[in-house]
């Protein structure tokens, strides 16, 4: 996974579990593009203190995901999910029609649960 898209996650699912001020410096650095300086210097602390704390949030983010594996199954459901939809957009006309339209129906269903993801 990107390292973007998997800290990402990573902090969608377990972010909470961080403390206020673990969260506030790692949106800042991750999310908002902010530079460990200019983190250290609004929270009033050295830019090592930043750095470690860093280092400390993606360990714990990890070892969360590590113990839980909420982000590895959410994956897999998303990518189940889009894969029912790639194959009930390929089925023909007359599949459609013989089935009823049950495969409009999956297709919506499917396409349900990837906005509730």
């Amino acid at each position: 996974m990107e390292d973007f898209v998997e800290r990402s996650l990573l902090f969608d699912f377990y972010g909470e579990l961080l403390t206020e001020h673990q969260r506030k410096v790692y949106a800042a650095i991750v999310f908002e593009d902010y530079s460990v300086s200019e983190v250290a210097r609004e929270e009033g602390i050295s830019r090592q203190g930043v750095h470690d704390l860093m280092k400390r949030c993606d360990r714990l983010l990890v070892e969360y995901e590590e113990r839980l594996h909420l982000v590895e199954r959410f994956v897999r459901i998303r990518d189940r999910v889009r894969e029912i939809r790639r194959l009930t957009a390929g089925a023909d006309a007359s599949a459609e029609t013989a089935s009823g339209g049950n495969m409009t129906e999956i297709d919506r269903i499917a396409a349900e649960i990837l906005e509730e993801l």
